[in-house]
C-alpha cells in the first residue's frame, strides 16, 4: 500500500520536502512538455494555445511566476489547459472534482468552463496558494462555482465516498505515489461514463528513461507512475486514453 501522505500537489513539491528547498529543486525539473522540439512546441503554444488563453488566466500565470518562481512549473501548460476546457464542454460537465490546486490555474481553466450552475469540488492543503488564484476566480466571476477544501486529500476523498458523492469530471494533479489509491476512490466518487483525468502521467518524459538520469527527488513518483500506467492500462473498470499533451494526460472513462 502507498504511503498516506498529506500532500495534495504535485510530487516535485515533495510531501518530504521543506518548502525552503523546494524553489531549489525546481531547478532541476526541465519544462513541462513531452516534445523534444522546442521549436514545434513553441508554435503550437503561439498558434493554437497562447491565442485563446483567457486574460485572466494569463495574468495568474504571471502573478504566479512572480511570487513562487520556478514553481510554475507546477502550472498545467496552456495548451493542456485548452485540452481541458474543451473536454469539459464536450461531456457537458456540471459537477467536478479537483485534487491538487497550487494557485489554481487548472481550477479557473474548469471554472470558466462549467455552466453558470456548475460546481467544482477542489482539494489542497496549501491555503496560501490558492488564495493567490481566488482573486482571480473572483474576478471571472466564478468564484460561487467553487467549494475548496484544505485538508488532507485522501481524508476528503472517503468521505466525499461515504456520503455517496458523484462527480462527472475528476482531475487530479496530487502526490503521483498515490494515484492508485486516488483511483480506487475516484471510481466510485465519478458516475459511470464519467471522465477522471490523471495529470503527469509521462513525467517529464522521465518515464522512459533510466533510473539515473532522473533527479533524486522526482524518481519515487517516476517508478510509481511507470507502475499505475501499467495497471491501468489492463483495468477493465476503464476506457483509457494518454495524451500526449502537456506532461501526459491519461483519460479514463469509467465503464462499470
Amino acid at each position: 500500500t502507498s504511503k498516506k501522505t498529506p500532500r495534495s500537489h504535485e510530487t516535485p513539491r515533495s510531501h518530504e520536502t521543506p518548502r525552503s528547498h523546494e524553489t531549489e529543486m525546481s531547478d532541476e525539473i526541465p519544462p513541462k512538455g513531452i516534445l523534444k522540439s522546442e521549436a514545434l512546441r513553441q508554435y503550437i503554444l503561439e498558434t493554437s494555445a497562447y491565442p485563446r488563453e483567457h486574460e485572466l488566466l494569463k495574468e495568474l500565470r504571471k502573478v504566479t511566476e512572480e511570487k513562487f518562481g520556478n514553481l510554475i512549473k507546477m502550472v498545467i501548460p496552456v495548451d493542456e489547459g485548452i485540452f481541458l476546457s474543451m473536454l469539459l464542454k464536450i461531456i457537458n460537465a456540471k459537477n467536478t472534482l479537483e485534487l491538487g490546486v497550487f494557485t489554481g490555474y487548472s481550477l479557473l481553466t474548469t471554472a470558466l468552463a462549467l455552466p453558470e450552475d456548475g460546481r467544482i469540488t477542489a482539494i489542497d492543503i496549501d491555503k496560501e496558494a490558492y488564495e493567490v488564484g481566488l482573486e482571480f476566480m473572483k474576478k471571472a466571476g466564478v468564484d460561487h462555482k467553487i467549494n475548496f477544501i484544505y485538508c488532507d486529500g485522501m481524508e476528503v476523498l472517503d468521505k466525499l465516498v461515504n456520503d455517496n458523492q458523484e462527480f462527472d469530471f475528476i482531475f487530479a494533479d496530487a502526490d503521483k505515489p498515490n494515484y492508485v489509491n486516488f483511483l480506487e476512490r475516484f471510481l466510485k466518487l465519478v458516475k459511470v461514463g464519467g471522465i477522471i483525468a490523471f495529470d503527469n502521467t509521462l513525467w517529464f518524459s522521465f518515464v522512459v528513461e533510466e533510473e539515473e538520469s532522473v533527479p533524486e527527488f522526482m524518481r519515487e513518483s517516476r517508478a510509481a507512475l511507470i507502475e499505475f500506467n501499467k495497471i491501468l492500462a489492463f483495468d477493465p473498470r476503464v476506457e483509457i486514453s494518454q495524451i500526449s499533451v502537456g506532461d501526459g494526460v491519461t483519460l479514463c472513462r469509467r465503464l462499470v
